[in-house]
């Protein structure tokens, strides 16, 4: 009975034990305190996804045939594609730094055949080996590249190839390039039959005949201020909604702020973070500002990564290149420039530390299918060169491209109207020309084959009514993005060495071009 008796206790006294553990785990006060800060709610999908990778493009690509003629390619047009995917496919090594003047380059672009990649204001050499496979120094893993220049020396019979330093200062030659002459003369004969351009000085080509582009009117649907309210706050609970004297409505939980402004269709975002002592380093920002994009809005179509100006603050690396991160949004192959006060077109982030403390961006996402579109020409020749050395402006041009310029129309539906743009120092862009008459019906060329081997393509070109394929803007698809081709689609052999899977990674990231 006695042993019954001490039996019973000791498992009461294990009992009170475990329930004394219970109590002493879950009523401590105060134990929030200690765990990791959970910064924001997983909540459902907005948008699409991307890489780092699927930002980083060159802005444009010039094409040098020698007798000082040129054509410039855009993003999303078959043939940049195709001469993009290749040179990913390829192996840059062996960087030697030289200034600036180790070639004569206004000689090089007027005699040799080769190809220019433009990245605009640059990319940190860090970000662009995502796209390209580099293999550097500590020096130039450092640099900003802006332009890549690859070219089929004419004395040598050789072939070249130079990264620039977006500070304007050195060039980098990789030694160990894996190009070869064939490869330089493919990319080349890509642009043969391409809209012909000139050099009109200080890194500018202008067309010498009307560019032919799509202007097209889309319909959108919105991501709702209470999505978004969702997905940026804690506990949207315990938000509180404030209207402000412009009429915007504030979410704010005391400590972050949401503004939602024209009409429910463009949010800024506030989140006043603390700095963690570490120092901040720009990729680490635009790493973490892709990531955040991905987990709040997504990407409507095709973005371009903006690297900071102006160009003197971006070798110094200061406070305000480093912690600002922007992204270019496109349609079809140009980039988007909203009609003002019209706010669209750009996703801008600041972050600290690799925390974002502010995000600006659109709630539009446009739909798959146009609802209408037609074929317009932009300008060239003499109107677009008497229009470029008459902007007021002109001593700060840095860049003139063309480029959509969109504006909201009733009934939930966008217009992209294209014109020519022009970037300035200061990274503002303005419209230089706007397209020719609706009814403009470009001249029928009669154009002469360079040799018998290409006497059908010239016969091709004859057409009237029919221009060329790829004569000076890809063709959009339904949903108004520039299509993608692989270089398998054209019956060429020469796509990513690296397969066809990367290819396949790439276009789902850049199947909105």
């Amino acid at each position: 009975m006695m042993e019954k008796t001490k039996t019973a206790l000791l498992a009461g006294l294990v009992v009170l034990s475990l329930l004394q553990s219970y109590m002493l785990a879950y009523s401590m006060p105060g134990i929030d305190a200690v765990l990791p800060r959970q910064d924001y709610i997983k909540t459902e999908r907005m948008g699409a996804e991307a890489k780092v990778a699927d930002v980083v493009f060159p802005e444009d690509m010039v094409l040098h045939f020698g007798d000082d003629k040129h054509t410039v390619l855009y993003p999303g047009m078959n043939f940049y594609n195709l001469i993009f995917d290749r040179v990913q496919g390829r192996e840059f090594k062996g960087f030697q730094r030289n200034n600036i003047y180790v070639v004569d380059w206004n000689k090089t672009r007027e005699r040799d055949i080769g190809v220019e990649l433009r990245f605009g204001r640059g990319v940190p050499v860090e970000l662009l080996k995502e796209a390209l496979k580099l293999d550097g120094d500590v020096a130039f893993q450092s640099e900003v590249i802006n332009r890549i220049w690859i070219y089929k020396n004419i004395e040598r019979d050789e072939v070249r190839t130079y990264f620039f330093s977006a500070d304007g200062n050195a060039v980098y030659e990789s030694v160990r390039a894996d190009l070869t002459v064939n490869d330089v003369q493919n990319y080349v004969g890509f642009g043969e039959y391409w809209t012909p351009y000139r050099y009109a000085g200080d890194e500018i080509y202008l067309p010498e005949e009307p560019l032919q582009t799509l202007e097209a009117i889309v319909g959108y649907e919105t991501y709702t201020p209470e999505q978004m309210q969702r997905n940026l706050f804690l506990d949207p609970s315990e938000t509180r909604a404030l209207v402000d004297r412009s009429g915007s409505q504030i979410f704010t939980d005391g400590k972050r702020g949401l503004q939602v402004a024209q009409n429910g269709k463009w949010i800024n975002y506030t989140d006043p973070v603390a700095g963690q002592g570490s120092e901040d380093t720009l990729s680490a920002n635009i790493y973490a500002s892709v990531q955040f994009i991905n987990q709040h809005g997504g990407w409507d179509g095709l973005h371009r990564y903006l690297q900071p100006g102006p160009i003197e603050d971006m070798q110094g690396q200061s406070e305000q290149s480093i912690r600002v991160v922007r992204y270019q949004q496109y349609y079809g192959s140009y980039p988007v420039i909203p009609r003002k006060p019209f706010m669209y077109g750009q996703m801008q982030l600041r972050l600290q530390q690799g925390v974002v403390s502010e995000y600006e961006r659109s709630l539009i996402t446009i739909n798959k299918e146009a609802e209408a579109k037609q074929v317009r020409w932009l300008p060239g020749g003499k109107e677009l060169e008497e229009a470029y050395n008459s902007y007021s402006r002109k001593s700060e041009v840095i860049a003139v491209f063309p480029a959509m310029l969109v504006s909201p129309e009733e009934n939930e539906r966008l217009h992209f109207e294209p014109v020519w743009a022009v970037r300035l120092t200061d990274g503002d862009k303005a419209v230089l020309l706007h397209a020719l008459p609706e009814d403009y019906k470009p001249p029928v060329k009669t154009v002469k084959p360079a040799d018998k081997g290409s006497a059908d393509k010239g016969k091709e070109k004859e057409k009237p009514g029919k221009p060329v394929p790829d004569a000076g803007q890809a063709p959009l698809s339904s949903d108004g993005s520039g299509e993608k081709a692989r270089a398998g689609d054209q019956g060429e052999g020469g796509g990513k060495s690296d397969g066809k899977d990367n290819a396949a990674a790439k276009d789902d990231g850049k199947a909105r071009r």
